[in-house]
């Protein structure tokens, strides 16, 4: 059985990068075929295992907009066929709609819609087209001259990343990151519900909801009384419960049981995490702070500014870079995003 995934086109490589985090971390037992950029599948799912699978790449993904269940893979020219083949009344609870999402396809979006909802339509009973409040959304995907006739089982609630943007949290401070890319941080550091992420540099708590948000523990910790205090408003706001905040230099880090996941964004250029360091010694201490506090399988995803080699500070201490990737801020600033983790070689 196959999953369709419909990805933001945000960024080339981090979408396709927090799905293989999060299939690697949920023993996600599929292979991969990247179809195009935003477009991937999931082949070769077990039957037993499709539902499960589903939940936790719909429960989980930020760079995701879409999972989807493919009924039939066809082409222009076997459409009509191959849609007439699938028991519609197996898929479709009483109302439907039909909607079509190009990729490099010069397919007619809305003649499309209509024609696959008439095929449906005439062959079954009892449902009908809901264009405004669908029960059940069809969902063909056209690439070049393939289609991709899919059923929507479980809905991503892409409705969360922008009600939790910053500026809409009850403790607002500029700077925070935006919650889509915190989630896919999160899912980078390859943490699982239940496990317990650590941000020494809290902030407003942004990365804490995320991790928070997908079952989580969480402690946070920040020099700012102000931070600390503000990311329990937050994390109180959007029901976590299960989270420990502290007012502390990051250099007096011992936490009180050895962390499955750090996920954090430094704040660098001017003296904020530790009170009197700035530039790359704020990451030269916060490498040595944090090792001992990471359980041995753990990983680090943290971002940082470009012109910031953290290789020898990482070599130093024991850690090893797995991944990197590159996001544009603006012309003289581009923030790298790396996943590191303990040297066990």
């Amino acid at each position: 059985m196959e999953l369709l995934c419909i990805q933001s086109q945000e960024h080339p490589e981090l979408p396709l990068a927090e799905l293989k985090a999060v299939m690697e971390c949920e023993d996600i037992d599929a292979e991969i075929e990247k179809v195009t950029e935003g477009l991937v599948i999931l082949k070769d799912i077990p039957n037993d295992k499709l539902d499960e699978y589903y939940e936790i790449l719909t429960r989980r993904l930020g760079y995701t907009h879409e999972v989807h269940q493919i009924l039939a893979r066809t082409d222009v020219d076997n459409l009509d066929e191959d849609v007439s083949k699938i028991d519609w009344a197996e898929w479709i609870d009483e109302n439907f709609a039909v909607r079509v999402k190009r990729f490099n396809s010069q397919i007619d979006t809305v003649g499309t819609e209509r024609h696959i909802g008439t095929l449906i339509l005439d062959n079954t009973e009892g449902i009908r087209v809901n264009l405004r409040k669908p029960k059940s959304l069809v969902r063909v995907v056209a690439h070049q001259n393939d289609l991709y006739v899919a059923i929507e089982k479980i809905k991503l609630n892409k409705k969360h990343f922008e009600d939790s943007k910053p500026h809409k949290r009850p403790f607002f401070y500029p700077g925070s990151m935006n919650p889509k890319l915190a989630r896919c941080m999160v899912n980078l550091s390859r943490v699982k519900a239940g496990e317990l992420l650590l941000d020494p540099f809290c902030g407003t708590g942004g990365i804490l909801i995320e991790a928070g948000l997908i079952g989580c523990k969480v402690v946070g910790s920040d020099v700012y009384w102000k931070m600390k205090n503000g990311t329990a408003i937050n994390l109180d706001y959007y029901g976590i419960t299960d989270y420990r905040t502290f007012h502390l230099d990051v250099r007096e880090l011992k936490m009180y049981e050895k962390v499955s996941s750090v996920v954090t964004d430094p704040p660098y250029g001017i003296s904020t995490s530790t009170g009197d360091v700035d530039g790359e010694g704020i990451f030269e201490e916060f490498f040595h702070a944090i090792y001992d506090n990471m359980r041995d399988d753990a990983y680090l995803c943290m971002a940082s500014p470009h012109y910031i080699d953290l290789k020898p500070m990482v070599d130093e201490v024991g850690f090893k870079i797995v991944e990197q990737y590159g996001i544009k801020m603006h012309k003289s600033l581009t923030r790298i995003i790396s996943v590191i983790r303990k040297n066990l070689d």
